[in-house]
């Protein structure tokens, strides 16, 4: 790989390590018994597609502190992407969402697979948990199996823990606040457990601490990884409403039929006068077949100006992580690759 970043060859080599890695595992699972081939199959297609931005952020971690380019290092980074994988699968099943990357989910694609028994509908979820448990085994798996020399490997397994600890406590903030009042502070916190801190954050400081990097770089890292993740997810939530589905592959208005506590809907509220309010009260999550209520919610919230309100959160994020980062004494390289990350998590359309 040259000294310039090339985001698109950085992801052919990510995608050829997963799918020859969960290949291998899809083949050895759907040798146990020739039932197991839709979850299998399920393993397989839940790494199909991916921007590869978490490994991506391992890898600059790594390369930041010092360290050359390692092919083991790139499959360190892309165990990043089955911690992805496993969490959207998870994510997915507690959403109810029905499409991911163009495509059905887990938890319905399961469902052929258990069609002529009864409870399909039950027992496809409970395949998806489990297709979703797998995947972050093998991140597990393909971390320790990277080639990375075990003294490096062992010096990183405590951010493991806490990676875990801290998306599982994003997910459950998320489904504890999901319905409840609406408000801007519980929503940020979400984000930050759920989002920004697996996606930025804590594959930089893999990557940093694998390439043995020190208590300042590590705190530089921090300083830029969390705004940025908070702004990836803010960009995701304006993209959830006002995102062309064929684009971004996923239900739009999914957030608001779940009555979700993103930061969108918290502005809104808070920007909203008494009749706005009861409005979006009959509004949220309520069955909406036919699109008019998110439709007609989309419209109140553009009008309270919520979505500006967004833009300028991810804004001030944005400029707070790049401020931090130009602060940071880092290979020219690695400065650059950064730089680039910061702006294509935020400004794009899927």
């Amino acid at each position: 790989m040259t000294e310039k970043w090339d985001a698109s060859a950085f992801k052919a080599r990510v995608d050829t390590v997963l799918r020859g890695f969960v290949g291998a595992e899809a083949n050895r699972l759907a040798d146990i018994d020739a039932e197991l081939a839709p979850v299998a199959e399920q393993l397989e297609s839940a790494v199909a597609e991916g921007k590869r931005l978490r490994a991506a952020f391992c890898y600059w971690g790594w390369r930041a502190a010092g360290q050359p380019d390692s092919e083991a290092m790139v499959r360190a980074a892309a165990s990043m992407e089955l911690v992805h994988a496993a969490a959207i699968v998870h994510d997915d099943l507690i959403d109810d969402s029905p499409l991911r990357h163009g495509r059905p989910t887990a938890h319905l694609a399961l469902r052929s697979a258990v069609a002529h028994r009864p409870g399909a509908a039950r027992g496809a979820r409970s395949l998806a948990m489990l297709v979703g448990d797998l995947l972050m085994s093998l991140a597990g798996q393909l971390f320790a199996t990277s080639g990375l020399p075990a003294a490096y490997l062992g010096q990183a397994r405590p951010l493991w823990g806490t990676l875990a600890r801290e998306l599982i406590a994003g997910e459950c903030l998320e489904i504890l606040h999901t319905a409840g009042p609406p408000d801007t502070a519980a929503s940020l916190k979400v984000i930050r457990y759920k989002t920004a801190k697996y996606t930025v954050e804590h594959p930089l400081l893999i990557g940093g601490v694998l390439a043995g990097a020190g208590d300042d770089l590590c705190s530089g890292y921090r300083a830029y990884g969390l705004p940025l993740g908070e702004a990836f997810q803010l960009r995701d939530d304006l993209l959830g409403l006002f995102g062309e589905e064929r684009v971004t592959g996923k239900a739009n208005g999914d957030d608001v039929r779940g009555h979700r506590p993103t930061a969108l809907l918290a502005e809104a509220w808070r920007l909203a006068g008494d009749a706005q309010r009861e409005r979006m009260r009959e509004l949220l999550g309520r069955p909406d077949p036919d699109g008019e209520g998110v439709h007609e919610l989309r419209e109140l919230m553009r009008r309270l100006k919520a979505p500006d309100r967004v833009e300028a959160m991810i804004t001030e994020r944005v400029d707070e992580a790049l401020a931090a980062l130009h602060a940071l004494p880092l290979p020219a390289a690695a400065g650059t690759a950064l730089c680039a990350l910061a702006h294509s998590v935020t400004h794009r359309h899927y």
